[in-house]
């Protein structure tokens, strides 16, 4: 018999013995794992001793890689929105502080610098498992501290992610290297971006395609198929194999398939997380446990102490208050199974000594131990805090809060000008470079091993840049925002540096097209830079691909939606005519005498006028030779917020509330003046399908306005006209009820 089977067969029969003990005694299986992993081990002669320690070893690291699989299920991009940023100055403040405060214990200690490094990342990282088995024994899993505790855990945990590529690369060079290092998060954050944005682009989709061949078995071998297809990709990246396995799990968790899988999955991550807590058991020395005594009460008590000040100090930096913050310090004061991880992984790369795995694997007990207590002892923790601090700031750290800072910024409209100019910019900048680079290393040696020339596959390389590039240029520029509408509008002085910002926007379009041009086609700078800029322009100018990016756009968010989707009833959809509102305006004498079309509402401002009454006439869906008089009743439609910027261009005050279209269509009483908007259904037979907005006639046969498109329950506003209608679509119109009449009872099929 192989010496695995039989090694198997003594860790699972003994781990099952101890676990069964421990969940009688209400303790936390991990611990059980490690006792049992203790008594197998070669430190304990006295009972059955594994034989194979190096099939096991490998056992333990698919067990990581499995483990961080399931953590990536139990996170979503989602969850990591609703976070908030109490959750985000909490975990920073202390991952960041434990990393120095453990480095600076090693230190004291007289441990060599990569020992003290690594020390530092086991102890920032809390316990998820345990965390939540005592909020759970301890029935406070429904507090509002406890909800902040499990936000600052999931920020925990991609820090961990970051953590380990930065050990990995500090390791191999046993220096920290600061150029090397910003490099290499560099790639670390342009890979995650597009692994994320191409996997939530492709994967849902492909498994919505495949979900009528999906029996459990199959959808099993899928999910650990794309598991260790991206441990497999991360490796050959330079990445840990546990970043690729979180991804795989992150990316399936967004799909209406995450509890399925994770239901499957959930027998073969207990069975190799199991088996890793035993190999980690197994490298127990009682020896070097009683000869690091010193060291491990040392490490146990900064772990408790450290954690528990810096945790609370984060949330008190975040607005919340001295209460909350001690409640969420005693929560978080423990280490677990990540510090587990890190362990290994300098284990592996050789970089730490064989004694500070024992040794952390001693103060994870202590701490695990220890945190019901502290978790129970919280109140009397805070009042002993309250009392010892001077009246005025225990008062003032009570009632202390960053939300009155926190509304005061968002009335600031450069603010959010300036935070929607960087997310967008890194966004679609990340994926230019993306489209340039997979154009540059991927495709070029794809095409290479063909028979065709090297000059035709330069030449085609480089389209599928341009065209990749140009594909995100309108989206990129972001010129009819609301933000940047806003402030053009607002104050003439802002036109300037607003012209500026969006000036170095296209050079970096510009330079992300132009040098992977250069490499492949090997031309002289000059004359490919003029180009280059030519044809960006060209091509922003043009608009031809924007239906492009509109359809690729709405596939995105119906497939990053897709659970969410799933999960919610028909009441829960956001529909179209619940995003736009209307507002009424009196004709002023700054308007008086100038047609529609001259105000040019629509295209600076995204705004319709979608009746107009004068007197006792009314003009439904009015062109735009419509020249306005004094006293002119104006019906605009539009969002909320494009609404506000036009309000600012007129210099009128701002109304209390607007009422959505489908509240102002409700309650109209005159069937003669009325509008109407209804969804359209785009089905296999439908005229619509496979057309185009501009092609499909429905402004001109019917007299109305395309107010948009719901796709996949998305509602897509004032598409582009170029954008192609697809089976399943709802085209929402807006007109008069002749044009209602006409068009329900011929459709466009004319």
């Amino acid at each position: 018999m192989p010496k695995l089977i039989s090694d198997l067969a003594i860790m699972l029969l003994t781990a099952g013995v101890v676990t069964v003990i421990f969940k009688r005694l209400k303790q936390p299986l991990v611990l059980g794992y490690i006792l049992a992993g203790f008594l197998v081990g070669p430190y304990m002669p006295y009972f059955f001793t594994v034989a194979d320690a190096a099939s096991i070893e490998t056992w333990s690291e698919i067990g990581i890689i499995v483990l961080m699989f399931g953590l990536g299920l139990e996170f979503n991009l989602h969850k990591l929105a609703s976070v908030g940023g109490t959750a985000i100055v909490t975990a920073l403040t202390e991952v960041v502080g434990m990393l120095l405060l453990g480095f600076l214990t090693g230190q004291a200690m007289g441990w060599a610098t990569m020992d003290s490094i690594f020390l530092g990342g086991m102890l920032s990282m809390s316990s998820t498992t345990i965390i939540i088995k005592a909020f759970d024994e301890l029935g406070v899993r429904q507090e509002n501290f406890a909800q902040l505790v499990f936000g600052t855990l999931v920020i925990e945990d991609i820090a961990g992610i970051f953590m380990m590529i930065i050990l990995s690369t500090v390791s191999i060079s046993q220096s920290i290297s600061g150029s090397a290092l910003a490099l290499q998060l560099g790639e670390l954050v342009l890979y995650l971006m597009l692994w994320l944005i191409l996997g939530i682009y492709i994967l849902p989709s492909l498994l919505r395609r495949a979900a009528a061949f999906m029996n459990d078995e199959t959808l099993l071998l899928v999910s650990l198929g794309i598991c260790f297809g991206m441990v497999l990709l991360a490796e050959a990246l330079g990445f840990s194999s546990a970043l690729g396995a979180f991804l795989a799990g992150s990316l399936l968790a967004g799909t209406v398939h995450a509890e399925r899988v994770e239901h499957l999955t959930g027998g073969i991550k207990d069975l190799f997380g199991s088996v890793f807590f035993l190999s980690v058991g197994m490298m127990i020395d009682p020896s070097m446990l009683l000869r690091y005594a010193l060291p491990i009460l040392i490490i146990a008590v900064v772990t408790i102490i450290g954690k528990l000040v810096i945790s609370s100090l984060g949330v008190l930096l975040s607005g919340q208050s001295l209460k909350n913050a001690v409640h969420c310090g005693c929560s978080l004061a423990q280490i677990g199974e990540f510090a587990f991880i890190i362990a290994s992984l300098g284990m592996s790369l050789g970089v730490i000594a064989d004694y500070v795995y024992p040794i952390i694997v001693a103060v994870s007990v202590v701490t695990t131990l220890t945190t019901p207590t502290f978790i129970k002892s919280a109140d009397r923790i805070y009042s002993l805090i309250h009392k010892a601090l001077p009246a005025k700031l225990a008062d003032k750290l009570e009632h202390y809060t960053g939300d009155d800072d926190g509304e005061k910024a968002q009335d600031s409209d450069w603010l959010l000008f300036l935070r929607r100019y960087l997310k967008r910019t890194v966004l679609f900048g990340a994926l230019m470079a993306g489209v340039s680079l997979i154009g540059q290393y991927v495709l070029h040696p794809l095409l290479t091993r063909t028979p065709l020339d090297d000059r035709p596959i330069r030449f085609l390389c480089a389209g599928f840049c341009i065209l990749g590039v140009g594909l995100f240029i309108r989206p990129m520029l972001d010129l009819h925002s609301t933000e940047y509408t806003t402030l053009w509008v607002k104050d003439r002085r802002y036109r300037l540096p607003l012209v500026t910002l969006t000036a170095l926007r296209f050079v970096l379009i510009v330079l992300l097209a132009f040098f992977p041009l250069q490499e492949l086609l090997h031309v002289g700078g000059g004359w490919l830079l003029l180009i280059v800029t030519l044809v960006m322009y060209l091509i922003y100018r043009s608009g031809w691909m924007s239906s492009a990016y509109i359809s690729a756009e709405a596939r995105f968010m119906a497939n990053f939606n897709e659970r969410n989707l799933q999960r919610g009833r028909d009441d829960d959809i956001e529909w179209l005519d619940e995003k736009l509102y209307v507002e009424q305006i009196e004709c002023a004498e700054a308007l008086a005498g100038k047609s529609l079309r001259q105000l040019e509402w629509g295209r600076q401002f995204s705004v319709n006028v979608i009746k107009v009454t004068r007197g006792r006439r009314t003009f439904n869906m009015p062109s735009g030779n419509l020249e306005l008089r004094m006293g002119d009743q104006l019906y605009l439609l539009g969002r909320a917020e494009d609404l506000r910027s036009l309000r600012l261009s007129l210099g009128i005050q701002e109304a209390m509330e607007l009422p959505s279209l489908r509240q102002f269509t409700a309650g109209q009483r005159d069937e003669a003046t009325d509008v109407y908007a209804f969804a359209l259904p785009v089905d296999k037979d439908s005229a619509l399908r496979g057309k185009s907005i501009r092609d499909s006639g429905l402004r001109e046969r019917y007299d109305c306005m395309i107010l948009g498109v719901q796709r996949d329950k998305l509602p897509i506003l004032q598409p582009d006209i170029s954008m192609t209608m697809q089976n399943g679509d709802l085209v929402w119109v807006l007109g008069s009820r002749r044009m209602a009449e006409k068009l329900l009872a011929g459709a466009p099929a004319e």
